[in-house]
């Protein structure tokens, strides 16, 4: 049975995840519910990057199995049907055995913060109007790059095997009145981002030191990092496969 990768984009603000939940409204299950007004059957998708309650996406993935060659311009009609936040932007065929979740080589995101109140921000980035000591931040998002234990910055009750994961980039940019911190590697835990943003951030502010930072980051001492940092200011901006799996 030919298999496709489903790219989509999405604005998480009124989606409880990008994952099938019970009781609840999520990426998955209103592309699912799109495909089955459209089709008239069901098709259960398999998702790539799980994203959590109200964050974004500039791309993520889903898999599925279709009976027969997907025509293209059905894609109008499944998105005439999804909400104005969802969007459907590819449907590609790929080999029998990818997968959209084990066959990623890499996942980056981005997390966007504001210094100054903006009302064309508020609903995508982190309000900060706080001095932050810039040598600082840059030196924490260096030193991410050389470890590979994230466990202290993993959300408990994950079900995952390892909190091992390989940071190809970690910087921060700074852009007028707002900063951009950009993350890059094979995978990540859950809560991971924010965790990484918001405890940098407390270093920046002086209110925890780069040696505490580092030693956390090696997971020397027993305590986790600082989760606060919100949801909207999170953006998955893109997924890599290698080329190969696409026909």
């Amino acid at each position: 049975m030919p298999r496709y990768f489903l790219e989509v984009s999405y604005k998480g603000d009124n989606y409880s995840g990008f994952q099938v939940q019970e009781n609840a409204i999520t990426i998955q299950s209103e592309i699912e519910k799109a495909f089955k007004i459209f089709f008239r059957k069901h098709l259960t998708l398999t998702g790539s990057s799980r994203t959590d309650a109200g964050v974004h996406a500039l791309q993520n993935f889903f898999h599925f199995d279709w009976e027969e060659e997907f025509q293209q311009k059905s894609i109008y009609n499944i998105n005439s049907i999804l909400p104005s936040d969802i969007v459907v932007k590819s449907v590609r065929l790929v080999k029998a055995e990818a997968h959209s979740r084990f066959s990623a080589v890499s996942r980056e995101y981005k997390y966007f913060i504001s210094f100054n109140k903006n009302p064309f921000m508020n609903d995508r980035a982190w309000l900060f109007p706080y001095q932050v000591n810039e040598e600082l931040l840059h030196q924490a998002a260096a030193f991410i790059k050389e470890n590979e234990n994230f466990m202290s910055f993993s959300k408990q009750h994950t079900q995952v095997k390892t909190f091992h994961c390989q940071i190809e980039k970690s910087i921060w940019t700074r852009h007028e009145d707002s900063y951009i911190y950009t993350v890059k590697a094979n995978r990540f835990l859950r809560g991971m981002v924010r965790a990484l943003v918001s405890t940098m951030l407390q270093v920046a502010r002086e209110n925890i030191s780069i040696q505490e930072f580092r030693t956390l980051l090696e997971g020397k001492i027993k305590a986790s990092a600082d989760f606060s940092a919100p949801a909207k200011g999170l953006f998955l901006t893109s997924v890599a496969f290698k080329e190969d799996i696409f026909l």
